[in-house]
């Protein structure tokens, strides 16, 4: 048997369904608002078909460009925050599996011990990294995602109930200062980590240091 049009069964279901629930009247105009739901449909089948080509054709992009970001990086002829934007000084990590790039702040140039209150000499850094952001990473997605170290907080415990608020109030000032200077909101994103992600070992007084930290994450996919 041969395989009806699409266009004709559609809007003959439709019909029939209208009529054993409503009864048998006014066929046409019924007839009709079956029309224009099948036109509906087809026109949002159509507009998702372009949204799901257009987010294909951007992933393969955005794949080609993690692929030159790392063979720059294999070559070894420049360090990653060169290549990745950021220049010299600045710890810069590249994750290719993730598609991210990660610049990681330590606290000690952002904060005094214990507080949330951003460094006036801060703004160097900050403004730089916010500059590279908005020119060669226009509409990524960021995270500002801050950490701690182990230890209790002890003298300013009056302040914060403990390390996870202390890191969410150190990324949403980072995040605050970035929108400030820019950064969209739609964009970006604060995280509060706590203890829970460290990076060297709680034990010595350099381990706790370098897990005192605040990592802006950008996604290039």
């Amino acid at each position: 048997m041969r395989t009806a049009n699409r266009k004709t069964i559609l809007p003959l279901i439709c019909l029939v369904s209208i009529a054993f629930s409503s009864g048998c009247t006014n066929w046409e105009g019924k007839y009709k608002n079956c029309e224009v739901l099948y036109s509906n449909c087809e026109g949002q089948l159509i507009f998702e078909k372009s949204q799901r080509d257009q987010l294909k054709t951007r992933l393969s992009q955005d794949q080609q460009t993690i692929s030159q970001l790392q063979r720059e990086i294999d070559e070894r002829k420049r360090t990653p925050g060169e290549i990745l934007g950021f220049g010299e000084g600045y710890d810069v990590g590249f994750d290719p599996s993730a598609g991210t790039i990660t610049v990681t702040l330590p606290n000690t140039i952002l904060f005094s011990a214990g507080k949330a209150t951003l460094k006036k000499a801060t703004s160097t850094e900050l403004n730089h990294i916010e500059s590279v952001l908005q020119s060669r990473y226009p509409g990524r997605q960021i995270d500002v995602v801050g950490h701690t170290d182990s230890d209790p907080i002890k003298v300013t415990k009056k302040m914060w109930k403990d390390n996870w608020e202390l890191s969410a109030q150190r990324a949403l000032a980072v995040t605050r200062y970035l929108i400030k200077r820019g950064v969209p909101e739609a964009n970006i994103r604060e995280v509060g980590c706590g203890a829970a992600r460290p990076i060297a070992s709680n034990v010595t007084p350099s381990g706790k240091a370098r897990n005192r930290r605040v990592e802006i994450v950008v996604y290039m996919r």
